[in-house]
């Protein structure tokens, strides 16, 4: 059951309370247009269109379901500031959930990474880009790159 009443100072105070909370929730203040006949404009991201802004029209109504859908109840917080990824905790946490896991504990080594980039994917990988790709024996040494033609050559007619 809710209880509302009508605004002391009216629908403008509102939307400036609400205005005020905007930033912390699902959408933030400079992407509000305008509210005007009880119709809400405000910008969004199309992401299935080239990430493109587009402009969209809301009943006011509609437009608090919607908003109101992303503010969490009392006591709730968001999980980017709670759990094992939480400021306070990360480190502590982390290495807790790498030893749980079975993982090696990653910390400050004195040994410095790989320079090549070869060298890098044979540590990471336990593969040698060194070694030939057919034989697996042999080190493979290039010789030369052959470049791509720039334009396609004609090929001869030899039936």
């Amino acid at each position: 059951m809710v209880y509302a009443k009508r605004p002391f100072a009216g629908p403008a105070q509102v939307l400036e309370y609400v205005g005020r909370y905007t930033h912390r929730v699902a959408i933030s203040n400079n992407r509000l247009i305008s509210m005007d006949n009880g119709k809400v404009r405000f910008r969004w991201k199309d992401y299935r269109n080239g990430n493109g802004q587009k402009t969209m029209i809301l009943e006011a109504r509609e437009f608090i379901r919607r908003f109101m859908i992303h503010v969490l109840p009392d006591g709730f917080h968001r999980i980017r500031y709670f759990g094992f990824l939480g400021n306070c905790h990360r480190a502590r946490k982390l290495a807790q959930c790498r030893e749980l896991l079975g993982m090696t504990p990653v910390g400050p080594s004195n040994v410095d990474p790989p320079a090549d980039y070869r060298d890098r994917y044979e540590v990471l990988t336990g593969r040698s880009l060194r070694r030939c790709p057919h034989c697996h024996t042999g080190i493979m040494v290039v010789i030369d790159c052959i470049a791509r033609p720039t334009a396609c050559q004609p090929v001869p007619d030899t039936s």
